[in-house]
């Protein structure tokens, strides 16, 4: 089986690149958020995948951690697929999403370890194309009252 990129796999292109990125992540209500930052780099595997591997250092014990996204297409079941995992982590996240009408976020649905530390709780990675040369990573957790709540927002700049 021979599978030819299509143009949602073209959509996937634009991430192929050298980036930095600054996040924020709310940790918990009575925690200060945690900022990092980082670099990322993001290959083409035979432009039906990209591949991000990302590094940054824990400004407050020093030490790197470094992480993995996937994507790719599948035309299938007519959805975005990928995995997500860390070295802080011995979860992976697997992926489900779509593109917006306008093709400049794609939602990435998610089930993982709830914040509470007790069963699985729903989340969502939303990756926006601002422009050609920075993009936004966010993430949020399903709530018990049904709306989403943010808790990370990430913004990469492409390096030249």
């Amino acid at each position: 089986m021979h599978a030819k990129p299509q143009i949602e796999h073209e959509w996937l292109q634009q991430l192929v690149g050298n980036w930095t990125f600054d996040t924020e992540c709310l940790m918990g209500p009575d925690e200060p958020p945690y900022k990092a930052s980082g670099k990322e780099v993001v290959r083409s595997l035979g432009g039906l995948w990209t591949i991000a591997e990302g590094e940054h250092s824990d400004p407050k014990g020093g030490d790197n951690h470094q992480s993995i996204m996937t994507l790719g297409y599948d035309p299938l079941c007519q959805k975005y697929v990928g995995t997500f995992t860390a070295s802080m982590m011995t979860y992976l996240w697997v992926y489900q999403g779509t593109l917006n009408d306008s093709k400049t976020v794609l939602t990435l649905d998610t089930e993982g370890p709830h914040f509470s530390g007790t069963g699985l709780g729903k989340y969502q990675d939303l990756i926006e194309i601002v422009s050609p040369d920075h993009r936004v990573l966010r993430s949020q957790m399903l709530g018990e009252d049904g709306q989403w709540v943010p808790f990370m927002t990430g913004h990469y700049f492409r390096q030249k």
